[in-house]
């Protein structure tokens, strides 16, 4: 099974069971630290990822970690993908969950890049105009790439807004190509 495939069941399974307890929102807050404590723990990742280390031996790790500190269906959660053999796809789960989760608030992830820094000011009006366009809030994130010349790309899942001067300097080149 493909490694989306099985992340995006094991994530909707999750947020079913969640979203039927009214804990989405603090079963993804807890994903996403156990995420994180295994991303920054070389350690950690050998242990959980090892094929010779046993199924109860990962789970006993993973208990001394975060019990007490996360909910019994996190816990649970993540004794299954042990069980499974499937720890290896949890930073994967976490981003499919996050995304269930968004489309639930009604939430949509933007990127924006701009060929300067932009101000405060033009982020909070861009902001604006994106949550009409998209007619749900957008989270975006903004970078910086000087090979736009000038303007802003806005991408909105697959939309793709371009409104930088180094792709209307290529249209008119090729604009003038054609005529000539």
């Amino acid at each position: 099974m493909l490694k989306g495939a099985v992340a995006q069941r094991y994530a909707q399974a999750l947020y079913d069971l969640a979203e039927a307890q009214g804990l989405v929102d603090q079963v993804e807050r807890e994903l996403r630290a156990v995420n994180q404590v295994i991303a920054d723990s070389r350690e950690f990742q050998k242990v959980l990822y090892h094929p010779r280390i046993t199924e109860q031996e990962k789970k006993d790790v993973l208990k001394s970690i975060f019990s007490g500190k996360i909910s019994p269906i996190t816990e649970n959660f993540l004794f299954l993908l042990v069980d499974r053999h499937r720890e290896a796809f949890l930073s994967d789960i976490v981003a499919h969950y996050s995304s269930l989760a968004d489309r639930a608030r009604n939430i949509v992830k933007a990127e924006v890049t701009s060929a300067i820094e932009l101000t405060k000011e033009e982020k909070q009006k861009l902001g604006e105009v994106l949550n009409k366009i998209a007619r749900k809030k957008v989270q975006t994130a903004y970078s910086v790439d000087p090979a736009l010349i000038g303007g802003v790309v806005v991408r909105i899942g697959d939309r793709v807004i371009d409104g930088s001067l180094r792709t209307r300097l290529a249209a008119l080149r090729e604009h003038l190509r054609q005529i000539s």
